[in-house]
């Protein structure tokens, strides 16, 4: 039996780093969205120039939806640029 199928044999799920990566972000996302959804009275927000009154829950799920682009937009821009140097 070589070393690499042992390797894979004993490496438990959590061990792996897309596992450990995925984790905090599941338990952030879970807590997040239930202080979203319990949150429904209604609020007045100024976007710029008008007032819209809208639920609170929907003002956050937008925001955390920015949030969630903004992080994925900067960790692809990032691996990307690891990426380039590396092949340099």
């Amino acid at each position: 039996m070589t070393q690499a199928s042992t390797d894979k044999t004993h490496r438990s799920f959590l061990s792996r780093p897309a596992v450990r990566r995925l984790i905090p972000f599941t338990l952030i996302t879970a807590v997040a969205l239930v202080f979203i959804f319990e949150n429904r009275s209604s609020v007045e927000i100024r976007l710029l120039v008008p007032i819209v009154t809208m639920p609170l829950w929907g003002a956050l799920l937008i925001a955390w939806a920015l949030g969630m682009l903004a992080c994925l937009f900067t960790v692809r821009r990032r691996s990307d640029r690891h990426a380039r140097r590396q092949g340099l």
